[in-house]
């Protein structure tokens, strides 16, 4: 969990309502429990201005008796994003929903994918798809308190629901309420025996089944997730379905997205990023929040990959993850970055 800060900075653009994302955008990035925050799309964001970024799950409880401003706040440039939302009753999820529209999100995905025990306790993620009536309601709750897309992200299936066949009938059910897309990490989640951690490199991928799936049902927009760290990748998965999600890699490299914006948004070269453009953007934030009483480590170890493979990635690594980063956030981030070369900070 990250830790509250003492105060919020507010949003740095004023934040209005986005209209619904028309069509399903070719790329995004997973929310990833502890990985992912606001902190982090904010710095992807000076990186790729165009690939759907998501929140990290927020259950519908929360919103409905938090602090919604902590649970729900973002900054204005971190859109196209979606809320990822977690629950098993459709009276929540719908109040949940109702009270996020005030914050302009451009779409709403329910999570029926994390296999976490805390998660399975409170009987939703990817338990839920042992409920396809269920979840079918889910959605039909969300979709009937806005006009902003719903979509859907799940697992190919769960332990003694693992076949094809299970998949299908899963999708089947949920698609009669009409969700945006069905966003399929392939792989099983194993409910029992299985950690969140081992979830995610155990159970084999059978992207097959990810394409089977597009095949049989070509009117539905099919989104593909797991284990892809390329672009040579993507554009693999992209000649079978409609979109690819992308993980860890978009976390451990995430100058991976320096060339999304072109290749499958239709951006010009021109108007990309170069490193260090990254890295001046981000100081105006680091010191803002470092200000309202954050401890800067939550905002720079998500910057921590931004030299991954080049030259003086290490040396950059280790004067950020120093005890004196807290204390002078600013300073230590272009001390750190004067040890790269400039042949890699522009390019």
């Amino acid at each position: 969990m990250l830790e509250a800060p003492r105060s919020l900075p507010k949003a740095r653009h004023p934040v209005t309502p986005q209209g619904p994302i028309f069509g399903t955008p070719p790329v995004s990035i997973a929310p990833m429990m502890e990985k992912t925050d606001r902190h982090y799309r904010y710095f992807i964001r000076r990186i790729t201005r165009s690939t759907l970024l998501y929140t990290e799950m927020v259950t519908a409880s929360a919103i409905i008796h938090g602090d919604r401003d902590y649970l729900l706040g973002y900054d204005e440039s971190e859109h196209p994003i979606s809320l990822q939302l977690g629950g098993d009753d459709p009276h929540e999820l719908a109040r949940a929903v109702r009270i996020a529209e005030a914050y302009g999100y451009d779409e709403y995905n329910l999570n029926v994918g994390c296999p976490s025990d805390r998660v399975q306790n409170g009987s939703f993620g990817a338990c839920l798809m042992a409920r396809p009536e269920r979840v079918r309601d889910l959605v039909a709750a969300m979709r009937a308190v806005t006009a902003k897309p719903v979509t859907v992200k799940h697992r190919i299936g769960i332990d003694g629901r693992e076949s094809y066949d299970d998949l299908l009938g899963f999708v089947d059910t949920v698609r009669c309420a009409e969700p945006a897309r069905f966003t399929v990490h392939a792989r099983i989640a194993v409910l029992s025996g299985l950690s969140p951690k081992e979830n995610r490199t155990v159970p084999p991928l059978r992207y097959d089944d990810v394409y089977r799936l597009k095949r049989d049902r070509p009117d539905l927009q099919i989104e593909i997730n797991g284990h892809i760290e390329t672009l040579a990748q993507i554009d693999d998965h992209l000649s079978r379905v409609d979109a690819v999600m992308i993980g860890r890699a978009a976390y451990d490299n995430p100058w991976l997205f320096a060339d999304v914006d072109a290749r499958y948004f239709g951006a010009a070269p021109g108007s990309l990023s170069t490193r260090r453009d990254v890295v001046e953007q981000m100081l105006p934030y680091l010191a803002e929040w470092h200000a309202a009483g954050w401890p800067a480590r939550n905002v720079v170890r998500h910057m921590l990959g931004l030299f991954a493979f080049q030259p003086g990635t290490r040396k950059f690594k280790q004067a950020l993850s120093g005890p004196e980063v807290n204390a002078d956030p600013v300073g230590v981030m272009r001390r750190a970055v004067s040890g790269i070369r400039p042949e890699v900070l522009d390019a």
